[in-house]
C-alpha cells in the first residue's frame, strides 16, 4: 500500500508540474494565503454539487484533512514548499471527488502553481501534497459516502403513532439517511454521544415545547426581529462557517500551517456532527412541529394513515392549516442539526482563540436580498450568545422544539471536545 500510495502521488506531482507554468485563461483564484484560497475553491465545489449539508461537510472534511496533513507534522521546506503542497493536497482530493468539475478545478491549480516560483521546496510541497491526497482517499474508501449526491436510502421505520416523524410537504424522499452510517472521521462511533430520547408527550417539558413553537414558530408571527433572524440562519451552513474560519484566520494573521489546521477543526468535527446527528434523528424518528400541530398536513407519505395523529395531550391544542415560517428539511427532527454546528464550531472558536469571549461576525441570508445572499451579519461577543441565537432562531423558525435545539447544542459541545483532544495536534488518524 506505502508503494502504491507514493507511486501514485509521484506521478501526480510530476504531471502537475510539467503544466504548473501553463496559464489558462478565466482562472481567478479567490483572496488569502493557499489554505483560503483552496478552503474557498473547496467550498464552491461542494456547494455547487448540490449536496445537502451534512453530506456536504463530508466531502470538505476530506479536501481540509488532506490540506492538513499536507502540512502537519513535519519541517518546512520553505520556498513554496508549504503553498504547493496545499495546492495539489487539495486539487487531487477534489478532483478525485468531484470528476465533472475536474476542468475547473486543473485551471485553478495552474493559476496557483504559476505564482509559486519554481524550485526543489515546491517540487517537494507537490510531492507531499499529493501523498496527503491520495493517503486521504484510500483511508476514506469505503467508509459508507453513497453516491450519487443527495441520496436517499432505506432505514428502520417505528410503527405509526403520536410522536413519530412522517414526511413533511412538499414529501419529498427522506434525506440522506445513508450520512448516520458513515464512518466517523475522529469519534469512535456515531452514536458515541448519542442524546438521550426526546421527552415523553405527557411530560410538561414536551407542552412548554410544543405551545412555544406553536405561537413563535407560525408563518403568521408578526415579530419582525424573530422572523427575520430565523431567515438569517436559512443560509449555507457550509458557505456560512467555512467563510467564518478564513475570516478568523485573516484577523489572527495566520499563515498556511495554523489556517490548515483552523480549516480542518471546522470541518472534520462539522463532518462527525453530521453524523452524529443524522444517526441519532433517524434513531428516534420524532416528529417535526408540523406534523404535532396539524396533523391534517399529513397525506399520503407511505408512513401511516392520512390525517396524522394528536398527541393525545389535552394540554395541547392542533390547529388545522398551522404552518411553520421556514421551509422543513426532508428529515427527522431531533436533535436540532444546527444546533449542533453551532455549538461544535463555538468551541473550536474558543479552543482557537483561548476564550469564551469571541467577538465574531457571521454571515447569513438577508431577506431582502437575493437568494442564496450572504449580505446580513450578526456579531456575537461570546459562545453562549451564539448558542442562544441559534436554539431562538429553529423555534422561531417553527423547525424545531427548544428542546431539540438544546440536545444539539450539547451534542455539539461533546464531539467538538472529543474531536479536539483526539486529533488536529499533528498528522489525523488513518
Amino acid at each position: 500500500m506505502r508503494r502504491m500510495l507514493l507511486a501514485v502521488a509521484l506521478t501526480a506531482a510530476l504531471a502537475g508540474l510539467a503544466g504548473a507554468t501553463a496559464r489558462k485563461a478565466g482562472a481567478v483564484l479567490p483572496p488569502g494565503n493557499a489554505v483560503q484560497q483552496w478552503d474557498k475553491i473547496a467550498e464552491d465545489t461542494v456547494v455547487a454539487s448540490g449536496t445537502f449539508q451534512s453530506e456536504g461537510f463530508i466531502y470538505m472534511a476530506y479536501a481540509t484533512q488532506a490540506m492538513y496533513n499536507a502540512l502537519y507534522p513535519g519541517p518546512s521546506f520553505g520556498g513554496g514548499y508549504d503553498d504547493a503542497a496545499v495546492v495539489q493536497a487539495a486539487y487531487q482530493t477534489l478532483s478525485y471527488y468531484f470528476p465533472t468539475q475536474a476542468a475547473t478545478l486543473a485551471s485553478l491549480r495552474q493559476e496557483a502553481m504559476a505564482a509559486i516560483p519554481d524550485s526543489l521546496s515546491k517540487y517537494i510541497g507537490t510531492f507531499y501534497g499529493s501523498v496527503a491526497a491520495s493517503r486521504e482517499i484510500v483511508a476514506r474508501m469505503n467508509d459508507g459516502r453513497v453516491t450519487p449526491i443527495g441520496s436517499t436510502s432505506s432505514f428502520p421505520t417505528l410503527p405509526p403513532g403520536p410522536g413519530v416523524y412522517r414526511l413533511t410537504p412538499p414529501y419529498a424522499a427522506p434525506q440522506t439517511p445513508w450520512v448516520g452510517s458513515v464512518r466517523p472521521f475522529i469519534l469512535q462511533s456515531a452514536d458515541q454521544f448519542q442524546p438521550p430520547p426526546p421527552p415523553s408527550l405527557s411530560s410538561p417539558q414536551w407542552v412548554a415545547a410544543f405551545n412555544e413553537v406553536k405561537q413563535y414558530g407560525s408563518s403568521t408571527n408578526p415579530n419582525t426581529t424573530e422572523t427575520t433572524t430565523a431567515k438569517f440562519w436559512t443560509a449555507n451552513v457550509i458557505r456560512q462557517y467555512n467563510e467564518l474560519a478564513r475570516d478568523v484566520a485573516t484577523s489572527q494573521g495566520f499563515g498556511d500551517t495554523q489556517t490548515a489546521r483552523l480549516m480542518a477543526m471546522i470541518n472534520v468535527i462539522a463532518g462527525d456532527c453530521g453524523i452524529s446527528f443524522m444517526n441519532a434523528k433517524y434513531h428516534y424518528l420524532f416528529w417535526r412541529p408540523i406534523t404535532a400541530i396539524d396533523p391534517t398536513s399529513v397525506t399520503n407519505d407511505g408512513f401511516g394513515p392520512a390525517p396524522g395523529f394528536t398527541d393525545g395531550n389535552p394540554a395541547t391544542m392542533e390547529q388545522a392549516g398551522w404552518k411553520p415560517l421556514l421551509a422543513v428539511p426532508n428529515h427527522p427532527e431531533y436533535p436540532s442539526a444546527h444546533a449542533t454546528y453551532t455549538s461544535a464550531v463555538s468551541e473550536v472558536l474558543a479552543d482557537v482563540l483561548g476564550t469564551n469571549n469571541i467577538n465574531v461576525d457571521i454571515h447569513g441570508f438577508d431577506p431582502t436580498g437575493p437568494p442564496g445572499n450572504l449580505n446580513a451579519v450578526h456579531h456575537f461577543a461570546t459562545t453562549a450568545d451564539l448558542r442562544t441565537e441559534i436554539v431562538n432562531a429553529r423555534v422561531w423558525g417553527g423547525l424545531h422544539y427548544r428542546f431539540s435545539g438544546e440536545a444539539g447544542v450539547t451534542l455539539g459541545r461533546q464531539i467538538a471536545d472529543y474531536d479536539l483532544s483526539h486529533a488536529f495536534g499533528g498528522l489525523a488518524p488513518w
